[in-house]
C-alpha cells in the first residue's frame, strides 16, 4: 500500500448498482454504452460505502463536460480531493473476487477515515487502484 494524493475534487456521474455485488459489471457496461468511451479514454470509478446498514455502490465516470450527468440521465457525485491509502491491482479483471480483500486490508489501517467511501479507480482494462481517504 502507498499514499496517493488527489489534488482536485473529481466530478463524476453514474448509476447506482441495484443488485450489489452481482450487478456491478452490467451497470458499468450500461454506463460505458451511454458515454461511448472505454477505460483509458475516460476515467471510470466505483464508489462504495455503507448507508443505513447496507452497501451502496455507484459505477461512475469522470465528467468531461459540464452537464453530462443530465445528458446521460445519471446521478452526479464527487470524489473528494485529499490523501488516500491506495493499493494497485494489475490484471484486475481476472481478480475481481479479491478486490474486497484489498479493501479489507486498507480499512484495517488506523490512518484511514472509515466514514469516507471506498474508491475503485479503473485506470485501464488492466490496472485499477483501490483507495480510501486518510484522516486529516
Amino acid at each position: 500500500m502507498k499514499k496517493y494524493s488527489l489534488i482536485n475534487d473529481v466530478k463524476v456521474f453514474g448509476l447506482r448498482v441495484k443488485t450489489f455485488p452481482a450487478g456491478i459489471g452490467e451497470t458499468f457496461d450500461e454506463l460505458i454504452k451511454k458515454t461511448g468511451d472505454c477505460a483509458g479514454s475516460r476515467a471510470y470509478y466505483g464508489i462504495s460505502e455503507f448507508k443505513n446498514g447496507q452497501m451502496v455502490y455507484y459505477a461512475v465516470a469522470e465528467e468531461k463536460q459540464e452537464g453530462e450527468a443530465e445528458k446521460y440521465n445519471c446521478e452526479r457525485l464527487k470524489i473528494e480531493k485529499g490523501n488516500y491509502l491506495a493499493a494497485t491491482i494489475l490484471e484486475w479483471q481476472k481478480k475481481t473476487d479479491c478486490i474486497k480483500d484489498v479493501f479489507s486490508e486498507i480499512i484495517q489501517d488506523t490512518r484511514v477515515n472509515k466514514s469516507k467511501p471506498a474508491i475503485e479507480w479503473y485506470k485501464s482494462d488492466d490496472e485499477m487502484m483501490c483507495m480510501v481517504q486518510l484522516n486529516n
